[in-house]
């Protein structure tokens, strides 16, 4: 594959930069600014990014992995309170399945440990919930149809803040799921599914190759014009050292993001499964030491409320968690080869 972004894709990058830094929050207090995060919901809303994957001509989805993963990444790198991640997700089981695209902002509900999307045989299990769900009403959720599944629709109690506070998420409310409604519909099969893993997959690593940037960004920023002894830390050694181990990688989960967001199109789905897998691994691994390391170089102010760098690892562990981390992810690579063990890969 060739990791070099088009002209449109690169044109795709910028747009969203650039909403993202008009509207975006540049501080914590920013995060309870409910007019400026109406506005950028309603800009996002207006792009369409959330409406990438679904079905243009026939099953074929409108924009492919690669592009939607740009949109993912840069709303990382701004740390965009706006729902992208669930609605995508929730778009693409849509199109997998054949149902009709949703009238309203809609996510994917999640078993307890986020490592998978929710099943329901009878009831609604324990620990259900649904990230990324502000404006959301209801989720998608997989009903069991023998050997396969068909989608249906839970609703959702109040957003609330959890690890992230740039993304809230809701509780799925005790009841029964309502089947979703279409004369196109068809059961998911495990290829369906794998497919859709993937995409999860690799949206969350393009998320958290952002998040990453945007706090090496912020880490340089503050190494620049922090002073110590009449001269900028950044010019210590020892800061030098751990702001460029945390952008080799940066740098490092940014291509093998490509390539995951690359593959949920142009490879078979067990195949694009296990390279989204290798790559939240990777990224997962990357983005925690990234933002801590963006902590540690802001020193004691690193450890308060007012600075983002805490907001920026929040982000990164929510994104680690949703549909597995590593330990989950080298499992899929593990599964698929047949090779190594639990112990030896993680």
């Amino acid at each position: 594959m060739d990791v070099r972004l088009s002209s449109e894709q690169q044109a795709l990058r910028d747009s969203v930069a650039q909403v993202v830094g008009r509207l975006g929050p540049g501080t914590v207090r920013d995060l309870d600014d409910t007019e400026r995060c109406a506005k950028l919901d309603a800009a996002v809303a207006a792009s369409g990014w959330r409406e990438l994957r679904v079905p243009l001509e026939g099953r074929a989805p409108l924009a492919s992995g690669v592009e939607s993963a740009v949109v993912a990444e840069e709303l990382g790198r701004g740390l965009a309170d706006t729902p992208f991640l669930g609605p995508t997700l929730a778009a693409e089981l849509r199109r997998l399945a054949g149902a009709p695209p949703s009238d309203a902002t809609e996510t994917v509900a999640f078993a307890g440990t986020l490592a998978a999307a929710a099943t329901m045989a009878s009831g609604t299990p324990p620990g259900t919930v649904a990230p990324d769900a502000r404006g959301a009403t209801t989720a998608l959720v997989l009903v069991p149809d023998g050997p396969r599944h068909v989608l249906a629709s839970v609703p959702l109690g109040p957003s609330h803040p959890g690890t992230d506070l740039t993304r809230p998420g809701a509780v799925v409310e005790p009841g029964p799921a309502v089947p979703v409604e279409g004369p196109d519909l068809r059961p998911l099969t495990d290829d369906d599914l794998s497919t859709w893993t993937a995409l999860g997959l690799s949206l969350a690593c393009a998320d958290l190759v952002g998040v990453m940037r945007g706090a090496v960004d912020l880490a340089v920023g503050y190494a620049c014009d922090r002073r110590q002894f009449d001269r900028p830390i950044g010019s210590f050694q020892a800061v030098q050292h751990l702001l460029a181990d945390a952008y080799v990688g940066m740098e490092g989960s940014r291509s093998v993001a490509l390539h995951a967001a690359w593959s949920v199109d142009a490879l078979r789905p067990d195949d694009a499964l296990v390279a989204a897998a290798v790559a939240k691994a990777y990224c997962a691994r990357a983005a925690r030491t990234v933002c801590e390391t963006a902590i540690q170089v802001h020193g004691g102010i690193g450890n308060t409320w007012e600075c983002l760098a805490h907001v920026f690892l929040r982000r990164a562990l929510l994104s680690t968690a949703v549909l597995g981390g590593v330990g989950a992810s080298l499992d899929r690579v593990v599964a698929h080869h047949g090779i190594g063990g639990r112990r030896g890969l993680r």
